[in-house]
């Protein structure tokens, strides 16, 4: 066999860190904290004689992400006990959710080179994440931060419907944006608060049988997804093909080899040895409070997409552009209420504010929905122009967003030259010193026009009204003929 006739077969588990203050079972700190274990008290840290109390946001916000994507949510859900021994989980099991998870079913539709299809969710349930190894150089022993151990965690399990890894990178993709959307986390992938496991198998194609599935854990961004994917799937072709037995195991990925390999045996559900979590009581979910939870959700990014094109009658690409991120929806939404130029307001989102969010991914935008709009208006009323506004004024508003913009307007100089009869003896100057030029205007040659509106940029230091030095110009020229 060769590696055309095989089927890579993919199902991915997606980990997303919530946004809580807390943790799922105690009062620590859920934030993320470079200091080593300062989140930490005697229930995280699994005391004896400690006992576990639920954060209550925590189940709401799983109910938040089950109703955007069309779960089944159960009548009664409940945690269980997954036993296994690792120096970074403190009670040596964890509480999670086994027999009846939060949300069953359910879908996510995805967009691969232009074409719709739909990931096909098996189940959505709550649980405590671990702490954290942390491996020094040189040294033969491994320290634990335990300031992760106890924060909650959703776990999205696909069902293996999935084909290719660029399927699977556009799926990790859209659930990050939907729990940004929901502000249920901030899917931080670089800071771990975004994990996925894919479970890869290959089959030949044209089986109804699933292959044997490799475990591959803890995938910290998209490119290395799609690359550990097509590694192991292409190794495990390579095997079939030599008569190799591919193993049920557990591997890592090498982003630096670009290799899989070996972490441990795959372990069965029997060897966790799930049991009723005998310290939490099953909690009803009702049709009452799904209800209050759904008026309640923010709008997720298709929502957006479709109130932009419907409402203030976007491209549908400045839409989509748009909604794609949280941070760009919210803005223009606020910005439709402050200023009636709403083009506008699109370019300038998909322009300077979204390369400075590119930029600066890990800072928070600082520029109020406000001060965007006076900075609109004022390039759409003539007072600036967008040349000045987007590359002077904006990256120094940026930099201090306390600052009047008036003051600061003044101070670089940026102010258009508003006055007619300022702007008629700078356009008079300019016609007097090209006496040939305006000959060749005049004789038909109206590209022209433009040499003329440069030296009009130039006496002015680029603070002409555009606009009306054009119809000035155009003015005087035909005033001459």
């Amino acid at each position: 066999m060769t590696e055309k006739e095989f089927e890579i077969v993919i199902g991915l588990e997606v980990h997303v860190q919530l946004s809580t203050q807390s943790k799922i079972f105690c009062s620590d700190s859920a934030a993320f904290d470079l200091n080593p274990n300062t989140h930490v008290s005697l229930i995280s840290l699994a005391h004896p004689g400690t006992l576990p109390k639920l954060n209550l946001k925590v189940l709401e916000y799983g109910a938040r992400l089950g109703l955007a994507l069309g779960c089944t949510m159960e009548g009664v859900t409940t945690f269980e006990r997954k036993n296994y021994f690792y120096p970074d989980l403190p009670k040596g099991y964890q509480i999670t959710q086994y027999r009846n998870p939060i949300c069953r079913g359910g879908a996510v539709k995805i967009q691969k080179a232009g074409i719709e299809s739909e990931v096909v969710i098996h189940h959505i349930h709550l649980e405590e994440d671990a702490g954290k190894l942390m491996h020094f150089d040189g040294q033969k022993f491994s320290g634990v931060d335990y300031n992760r151990a106890g924060v909650p965690l959703l776990e999205i399990v696909t069902t293996p419907c999935m084909h290719d890894p660029e399927e699977a990178a556009a799926f990790v993709m859209e659930i990050r944006k939907l729990v940004r959307f929901l502000g249920i986390g901030d899917g931080n992938m670089e800071e771990g608060s975004l994990r996925a496991d894919a479970n890869v198998s290959v089959r030949s194609k044209g089986s109804a049988v699933l292959g044997t599935k490799v475990e591959i854990k803890n995938m910290n961004s998209t490119k290395n997804l799609r690359a550990a994917i097509q590694y192991e799937a292409q190794r495990q072709m390579a095997c079939l093909i030599h008569g190799e037995t591919i193993v049920s195991e557990t591997r890592l990925f090498d982003a630096d080899s670009g290799k899989t390999f070996s972490m441990r045996k795959k372990e069965e559900v029997n060897d966790y040895r799930y049991f009723p979590e005998p310290d939490l009581c099953a909690f009803e979910i009702t049709k009452d409070w799904l209800a209050s939870i759904r008026q309640s959700m923010p709008k997720t990014s298709g929502e957006y997409e479709s109130m932009f094109v419907d409402r203030f009658h976007l491209p549908q690409y400045d839409a989509s552009v748009l909604a794609s991120d949280v941070i760009t929806a919210r803005l223009f939404e606020a910005l439709t209420e402050l200023t009636t130029h709403t083009k506008s307001a699109s370019n300038w989102l998909m322009g300077p504010v979204r390369t400075y969010l590119n930029e600066n991914p890990d800072k928070e935008f600082p520029l109020s929905a406000r001060s965007l709009a006076w900075m609109i208006d004022a390039v759409e009323e003539g007072r600036l122009n967008h040349t000045a506004a987007s590359k002077k004024l904006f990256p120094e508003w940026v930099k201090s967003p306390e600052k009047n913009p008036e003051e600061l307007c003044a101070a670089l100089g940026l102010f258009e030259v508003q006055s007619d009869e300022e702007l008629i003896g700078i356009a008079r100057d300019i016609l007097r010193i090209y006496p040939l030029k305006v000959e060749e205007y005049q004789k038909g040659k109206k590209g022209i026009l433009g040499m003329f509106m440069g030296e009009m940029m130039k006496r002015t230091a680029g603070k002409a009204d555009p606009k009306r030095s054009t119809e000035i110009l155009s003015n005087l020229l035909n005033e001459k003929n």
